[in-house]
Protein backbone atom coordinates (compact mmCIF):
# COMPACT_ATOMS: atom_id res chain seq x y z
CA UNK A 1 0.00 0.00 0.00
CA UNK A 2 0.75 3.51 -0.37
CA UNK A 3 0.79 4.79 2.50
CA UNK A 4 0.90 8.63 3.80
CA UNK A 5 1.42 9.84 7.78
CA UNK A 6 0.58 13.54 8.06
CA UNK A 7 2.32 14.49 11.27
CA UNK A 8 3.33 11.04 12.20
CA UNK A 9 6.70 11.45 13.69
CA UNK A 10 4.61 11.34 17.45
CA UNK A 11 4.66 8.88 19.79
CA UNK A 12 1.48 7.30 18.46
CA UNK A 13 2.67 8.01 14.68
CA UNK A 14 6.68 6.34 15.42
CA UNK A 15 5.22 3.19 16.80
CA UNK A 16 2.88 3.05 13.67
CA UNK A 17 5.39 3.46 11.32
CA UNK A 18 7.27 1.00 12.96
CA UNK A 19 4.65 -1.38 12.38
CA UNK A 20 3.28 -0.92 8.83
CA UNK A 21 7.49 -0.59 7.94
CA UNK A 22 7.74 -4.66 8.53
CA UNK A 23 4.91 -5.36 5.97
CA UNK A 24 7.95 -5.35 2.85
CA UNK A 25 4.68 -3.92 0.54
CA UNK A 26 4.18 -0.74 2.23
CA UNK A 27 5.74 2.71 0.50
CA UNK A 28 5.38 4.92 3.33
CA UNK A 29 5.86 8.59 3.76
CA UNK A 30 6.14 10.56 6.85
CA UNK A 31 5.61 14.41 6.97
CA UNK A 32 8.38 16.15 9.27
CA UNK A 33 8.93 20.06 10.25
CA UNK A 34 12.58 18.54 11.04
CA UNK A 35 14.81 16.53 8.47
CA UNK A 36 14.95 12.67 8.98
CA UNK A 37 16.85 9.86 7.92
CA UNK A 38 14.80 7.91 5.62
CA UNK A 39 15.06 3.98 6.81
CA UNK A 40 13.24 0.82 5.05
CA UNK A 41 10.30 1.34 2.89
CA UNK A 42 10.04 4.74 4.98
CA UNK A 43 10.79 8.49 3.24
CA UNK A 44 10.20 11.75 4.88
CA UNK A 45 9.25 15.03 3.77
CA UNK A 46 10.39 18.05 5.00
CA UNK A 47 7.53 20.31 5.90
CA UNK A 48 4.72 21.74 7.70
CA UNK A 49 0.81 19.75 7.02
CA UNK A 50 -1.17 22.89 8.09
CA UNK A 51 0.79 24.37 5.19
CA UNK A 52 -2.16 24.00 2.62
CA UNK A 53 0.31 24.57 -0.49
CA UNK A 54 2.72 22.59 1.27
CA UNK A 55 -0.54 19.75 1.72
CA UNK A 56 -1.23 19.97 -1.37
CA UNK A 57 1.70 19.09 -2.92
CA UNK A 58 1.03 15.79 -1.31
CA UNK A 59 -2.09 15.10 -2.27
CA UNK A 60 -1.70 15.66 -6.00
CA UNK A 61 -0.66 11.90 -5.36
CA UNK A 62 -2.92 9.16 -5.05
CA UNK A 63 -2.48 7.48 -2.01
CA UNK A 64 -4.22 3.91 -0.80
CA UNK A 65 -4.46 5.06 3.14
CA UNK A 66 -3.86 8.66 4.33
CA UNK A 67 -3.43 8.43 8.47
CA UNK A 68 -3.66 11.91 9.69
CA UNK A 69 -2.45 12.66 13.08
CA UNK A 70 -2.31 16.44 12.84
CA UNK A 71 -4.48 18.92 15.21
CA UNK A 72 -6.22 21.38 13.16
CA UNK A 73 -9.14 23.98 14.16
CA UNK A 74 -12.21 23.27 12.34
CA UNK A 75 -12.59 25.53 9.64
CA UNK A 76 -9.21 24.68 8.86
CA UNK A 77 -10.42 20.98 8.53
CA UNK A 78 -12.76 22.35 6.72
CA UNK A 79 -10.84 23.42 3.84
CA UNK A 80 -9.21 20.64 3.44
CA UNK A 81 -11.43 17.53 4.22
CA UNK A 82 -12.79 17.04 0.52
CA UNK A 83 -9.06 17.18 -1.13
CA UNK A 84 -8.02 14.33 1.48
CA UNK A 85 -10.78 12.20 0.77
CA UNK A 86 -10.26 12.70 -3.22
CA UNK A 87 -6.92 11.94 -3.08
CA UNK A 88 -7.07 8.27 -0.95
CA UNK A 89 -9.10 5.63 -0.67
CA UNK A 90 -9.08 5.59 3.08
CA UNK A 91 -8.55 8.47 5.15
CA UNK A 92 -7.91 7.42 8.72
CA UNK A 93 -8.65 10.71 11.24
CA UNK A 94 -7.50 11.07 14.43
CA UNK A 95 -10.08 11.97 16.78
CA UNK A 96 -10.09 11.50 20.77
CA UNK A 97 -12.71 9.41 23.41
CA UNK A 98 -12.84 12.53 25.02
CA UNK A 99 -15.99 13.61 22.90
CA UNK A 100 -17.87 11.06 24.55
CA UNK A 101 -20.43 12.65 27.08
CA UNK A 102 -20.72 10.91 30.82
CA UNK A 103 -21.89 7.27 30.83
CA UNK A 104 -22.82 5.29 33.58
CA UNK A 105 -22.48 2.28 31.82
CA UNK A 106 -19.68 1.28 28.93
CA UNK A 107 -19.06 3.28 26.30
CA UNK A 108 -19.48 2.15 22.79
CA UNK A 109 -18.70 4.17 19.71
CA UNK A 110 -22.62 4.88 19.36
CA UNK A 111 -22.48 6.51 23.07
CA UNK A 112 -23.71 10.51 23.33
CA UNK A 113 -20.75 12.64 22.77
CA UNK A 114 -20.66 15.92 24.45
CA UNK A 115 -21.12 18.06 21.51
CA UNK A 116 -24.68 16.44 21.48
CA UNK A 117 -25.86 16.62 24.69
CA UNK A 118 -24.16 19.28 26.64
CA UNK A 119 -26.43 22.65 27.69
CA UNK A 120 -23.22 24.27 28.81
CA UNK A 121 -23.49 27.48 26.52
CA UNK A 122 -20.43 28.77 27.79
CA UNK A 123 -18.30 25.61 27.31
CA UNK A 124 -20.29 25.23 23.42
CA UNK A 125 -18.80 28.85 22.75
CA UNK A 126 -15.57 27.16 22.79
CA UNK A 127 -12.83 24.90 20.82
CA UNK A 128 -12.39 22.92 23.22
CA UNK A 129 -10.62 19.64 22.16
CA UNK A 130 -14.04 17.34 23.00
CA UNK A 131 -15.68 20.07 21.24
CA UNK A 132 -12.91 20.28 18.05
CA UNK A 133 -13.14 16.91 17.17
CA UNK A 134 -16.45 15.93 17.10
CA UNK A 135 -17.48 18.89 14.71
CA UNK A 136 -14.30 17.68 12.76
CA UNK A 137 -16.17 14.02 13.24
CA UNK A 138 -19.32 15.54 11.38
CA UNK A 139 -17.36 17.34 8.61
CA UNK A 140 -16.79 13.92 7.82
CA UNK A 141 -19.67 12.02 8.27
CA UNK A 142 -21.62 14.88 6.24
CA UNK A 143 -19.00 15.19 3.67
CA UNK A 144 -21.82 13.04 1.60
CA UNK A 145 -18.06 10.29 1.34
CA UNK A 146 -17.27 7.06 3.23
CA UNK A 147 -13.90 6.33 2.90
CA UNK A 148 -12.99 7.93 5.87
CA UNK A 149 -12.40 5.91 9.46
CA UNK A 150 -12.47 7.50 12.68
CA UNK A 151 -10.12 6.81 15.40
CA UNK A 152 -10.52 8.10 19.00
CA UNK A 153 -7.42 7.03 20.82
CA UNK A 154 -8.23 7.59 24.83
CA UNK A 155 -5.22 8.12 27.09
CA UNK A 156 -1.99 6.07 25.83
CA UNK A 157 1.07 5.81 27.99
CA UNK A 158 4.40 5.10 26.63
CA UNK A 159 8.38 5.47 27.97
CA UNK A 160 7.89 8.82 27.58
CA UNK A 161 4.44 9.63 28.63
CA UNK A 162 2.71 8.66 31.61
CA UNK A 163 -0.48 10.63 33.08
CA UNK A 164 -2.06 11.26 36.00
CA UNK A 165 -5.28 12.82 36.08
CA UNK A 166 -4.90 15.68 33.85
CA UNK A 167 -1.21 15.83 34.68
CA UNK A 168 1.74 15.08 32.10
CA UNK A 169 4.88 13.33 33.79
CA UNK A 170 6.48 16.48 33.85
CA UNK A 171 4.38 17.99 36.52
CA UNK A 172 4.04 14.98 38.70
CA UNK A 173 6.85 12.56 38.32
CA UNK A 174 9.85 15.32 37.76
CA UNK A 175 8.37 16.03 41.45
CA UNK A 176 8.39 13.01 42.57
CA UNK A 177 12.20 11.89 41.49
CA UNK A 178 13.46 15.51 43.10
CA UNK A 179 11.72 14.31 46.37
CA UNK A 180 9.30 16.93 46.51
CA UNK A 181 5.44 16.03 47.02
CA UNK A 182 2.57 14.74 44.27
CA UNK A 183 -0.38 16.66 44.51
CA UNK A 184 -3.83 15.13 43.14
CA UNK A 185 -7.44 15.58 44.07
CA UNK A 186 -9.72 13.56 45.44
CA UNK A 187 -12.57 15.32 42.76
CA UNK A 188 -10.51 12.87 39.95
CA UNK A 189 -8.72 9.88 41.97
CA UNK A 190 -12.06 7.77 42.45
CA UNK A 191 -13.17 7.67 39.14
CA UNK A 192 -12.13 5.28 36.71
CA UNK A 193 -10.30 5.52 33.63
CA UNK A 194 -8.57 3.51 30.86
CA UNK A 195 -4.91 3.85 29.94
CA UNK A 196 -3.86 1.84 26.81
CA UNK A 197 -0.07 1.14 25.98
CA UNK A 198 0.69 3.67 22.60
CA UNK A 199 2.15 0.63 20.73
CA UNK A 200 -1.16 -1.23 21.25
CA UNK A 201 -3.45 1.62 20.08
CA UNK A 202 -1.13 2.31 16.12
CA UNK A 203 -1.74 -1.73 16.60
CA UNK A 204 -5.59 -1.51 16.15
CA UNK A 205 -4.73 1.13 13.52
CA UNK A 206 -2.76 -0.64 11.29
CA UNK A 207 -5.20 -3.57 11.71
CA UNK A 208 -8.13 -1.18 10.28
CA UNK A 209 -5.53 0.30 7.58
CA UNK A 210 -6.74 -0.57 3.89
CA UNK A 211 -9.65 -2.72 5.56
CA UNK A 212 -12.92 -1.81 3.52
CA UNK A 213 -15.05 -2.73 6.42
CA UNK A 214 -13.23 0.08 8.48
CA UNK A 215 -14.80 2.35 6.21
CA UNK A 216 -17.52 5.44 7.46
CA UNK A 217 -17.27 4.03 10.86
CA UNK A 218 -15.63 5.04 14.48
CA UNK A 219 -13.66 3.01 16.76
CA UNK A 220 -11.94 3.57 20.47
CA UNK A 221 -8.67 1.73 20.94
CA UNK A 222 -8.59 0.61 24.67
CA UNK A 223 -8.17 -2.24 26.86
CA UNK A 224 -10.99 -4.01 28.60
CA UNK A 225 -9.70 -3.29 32.34
CA UNK A 226 -10.85 0.16 33.96
CA UNK A 227 -8.78 1.29 36.49
CA UNK A 228 -9.63 4.04 39.54
CA UNK A 229 -7.13 7.06 39.27
CA UNK A 230 -5.88 6.41 42.86
CA UNK A 231 -4.88 2.77 41.88
CA UNK A 232 -2.58 4.05 39.31
CA UNK A 233 -1.12 6.43 41.56
CA UNK A 234 -0.63 3.78 43.81
CA UNK A 235 1.49 1.90 41.03
CA UNK A 236 3.16 4.24 40.33
CA UNK A 237 4.45 5.20 44.04
CA UNK A 238 4.70 1.49 44.39
CA UNK A 239 6.87 1.07 40.99
CA UNK A 240 8.93 4.44 42.03
CA UNK A 241 10.40 3.11 45.62
CA UNK A 242 11.10 -0.16 43.95
CA UNK A 243 13.03 1.10 41.80
CA UNK A 244 14.54 4.12 43.68
CA UNK A 245 14.35 3.37 47.29
CA UNK A 246 12.57 6.62 48.12
CA UNK A 247 8.42 6.10 48.06
CA UNK A 248 7.09 9.27 46.81
CA UNK A 249 4.77 11.70 49.04
CA UNK A 250 1.41 12.52 48.47
CA UNK A 251 -1.17 15.45 49.05
CA UNK A 252 -4.27 15.03 48.45
CA UNK A 253 -6.53 18.10 47.90
CA UNK A 254 -10.58 18.40 47.66
CA UNK A 255 -10.67 19.59 44.30
CA UNK A 256 -7.49 19.86 41.44
CA UNK A 257 -5.71 23.19 41.25
CA UNK A 258 -6.34 23.03 37.30
CA UNK A 259 -9.94 23.72 37.69
CA UNK A 260 -8.88 27.37 37.94
CA UNK A 261 -6.54 27.21 35.04
CA UNK A 262 -8.96 28.24 31.93
CA UNK A 263 -6.63 25.84 29.36
CA UNK A 264 -7.15 22.83 31.67
CA UNK A 265 -10.30 23.41 33.25
CA UNK A 266 -13.02 21.65 30.80
CA UNK A 267 -10.64 18.50 30.64
CA UNK A 268 -11.31 17.90 34.50
CA UNK A 269 -14.91 18.78 34.39
CA UNK A 270 -16.04 17.17 31.06
CA UNK A 271 -13.49 14.30 31.16
CA UNK A 272 -10.71 13.41 34.74
CA UNK A 273 -14.59 13.83 36.42
CA UNK A 274 -16.33 10.73 34.72
CA UNK A 275 -15.96 7.56 35.26
CA UNK A 276 -14.04 6.11 31.86
CA UNK A 277 -14.97 2.48 30.87
CA UNK A 278 -15.17 1.27 27.40
CA UNK A 279 -17.11 -1.53 25.39
CA UNK A 280 -14.28 -2.63 22.60
CA UNK A 281 -15.94 -5.31 20.45
CA UNK A 282 -16.21 -3.09 17.56
CA UNK A 283 -12.18 -2.73 17.35
CA UNK A 284 -11.93 -6.67 17.86
CA UNK A 285 -13.71 -7.55 15.04
CA UNK A 286 -9.70 -6.52 13.62
CA UNK A 287 -7.66 -7.20 16.32
CA UNK A 288 -7.67 -9.48 19.05
CA UNK A 289 -7.55 -6.78 22.50
CA UNK A 290 -6.85 -9.93 24.68
CA UNK A 291 -3.31 -9.62 23.76
CA UNK A 292 -2.88 -6.03 24.46
CA UNK A 293 -0.28 -5.47 27.50
CA UNK A 294 -2.13 -4.44 30.72
CA UNK A 295 -2.39 -1.38 32.08
CA UNK A 296 -0.83 -2.52 35.49
CA UNK A 297 2.07 -4.35 33.32
CA UNK A 298 2.33 -1.37 31.17
CA UNK A 299 2.78 1.47 33.47
CA UNK A 300 5.45 -0.66 35.51
CA UNK A 301 7.87 -1.45 32.17
CA UNK A 302 7.41 1.89 30.93
CA UNK A 303 7.80 3.86 34.55
CA UNK A 304 10.67 1.42 35.04
CA UNK A 305 12.54 2.60 31.67
CA UNK A 306 11.80 6.43 32.03
CA UNK A 307 13.56 5.55 35.55
CA UNK A 308 16.55 3.78 33.97
CA UNK A 309 16.84 6.48 31.15
CA UNK A 310 16.73 9.51 33.56
CA UNK A 311 19.17 8.59 36.23
CA UNK A 312 20.17 11.73 36.77
CA UNK A 313 17.08 13.45 37.32
CA UNK A 314 17.93 16.28 34.35
CA UNK A 315 14.84 17.66 34.09
CA UNK A 316 13.24 20.54 32.35
CA UNK A 317 10.63 22.07 34.66
CA UNK A 318 7.88 24.54 34.41
CA UNK A 319 8.66 26.64 36.77
CA UNK A 320 5.65 28.22 37.25
CA UNK A 321 4.08 24.85 38.09
CA UNK A 322 6.19 24.26 40.24
CA UNK A 323 5.99 27.16 42.31
CA UNK A 324 1.98 26.35 42.32
CA UNK A 325 2.83 23.00 43.62
CA UNK A 326 5.22 23.96 46.36
CA UNK A 327 3.04 26.94 47.44
CA UNK A 328 0.23 24.41 47.98
CA UNK A 329 2.76 21.89 49.66
CA UNK A 330 4.68 24.54 51.46
CA UNK A 331 8.00 23.26 50.19
CA UNK A 332 10.90 25.36 48.53
CA UNK A 333 12.54 23.76 44.73
CA UNK A 334 16.58 24.92 44.82
CA UNK A 335 16.17 27.83 42.01
CA UNK A 336 19.16 25.64 40.44
CA UNK A 337 16.63 23.40 38.70
CA UNK A 338 15.81 26.54 36.91
CA UNK A 339 17.70 27.71 34.02
CA UNK A 340 18.13 31.97 33.56
CA UNK A 341 16.56 34.67 35.18
CA UNK A 342 12.90 34.42 33.94
CA UNK A 343 11.95 30.60 34.96
CA UNK A 344 13.78 31.75 38.12
CA UNK A 345 11.30 34.95 38.75
CA UNK A 346 8.57 32.54 37.59
CA UNK A 347 8.96 30.17 39.95
CA UNK A 348 9.27 32.42 43.15
CA UNK A 349 6.42 34.60 41.90
CA UNK A 350 4.00 31.56 41.59
CA UNK A 351 5.67 29.97 44.95
CA UNK A 352 5.53 33.13 47.30
CA UNK A 353 3.82 35.71 45.22
CA UNK A 354 0.43 34.50 44.20
CA UNK A 355 -1.30 37.40 43.92
CA UNK A 356 1.33 39.16 41.10
CA UNK A 357 0.08 36.32 38.65
CA UNK A 358 -2.95 37.49 37.01
CA UNK A 359 -1.47 41.20 37.39
CA UNK A 360 1.05 39.92 34.93
CA UNK A 361 -1.25 38.22 32.61
CA UNK A 362 -2.99 41.28 32.36
CA UNK A 363 -0.10 43.38 31.30
CA UNK A 364 0.90 40.81 28.72
CA UNK A 365 -2.12 41.19 27.28
CA UNK A 366 -1.71 45.13 27.27
CA UNK A 367 1.84 44.19 25.19
CA UNK A 368 0.50 41.50 22.99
Amino acid sequence: MKILLLGGTGAMGSHLSEIINNDKGNDIVITSRKTRVSKGNISYVVGNAHDKSFLDSLLNKKWDVIVDFMVYNTDEFKLRVKDMLDSCNQYVFLSSSRVYANSNSAITEDSSRLLDVTNDSEYLATDEYALTKARQENVLKESGRTNWTIIRPYITFAENRLQLGVLELEDWLYRALLGHTIVFSEDIAQHFTTLTYGYDVARGIAAVMGNEKACGRAFHITVSNPMKWEEILEIYIDEIEKLTGNRPKVMMVKEHPYIKDKSRVYQVIYDRRFDRRFDNSAIREFIDTSSFLSTYAGLRKSLKSFISMNKECKFNLNASHEGRYDRITNETMSLTYFNGIKPKLNYIINRYIPFAVPILKYFRTLVK
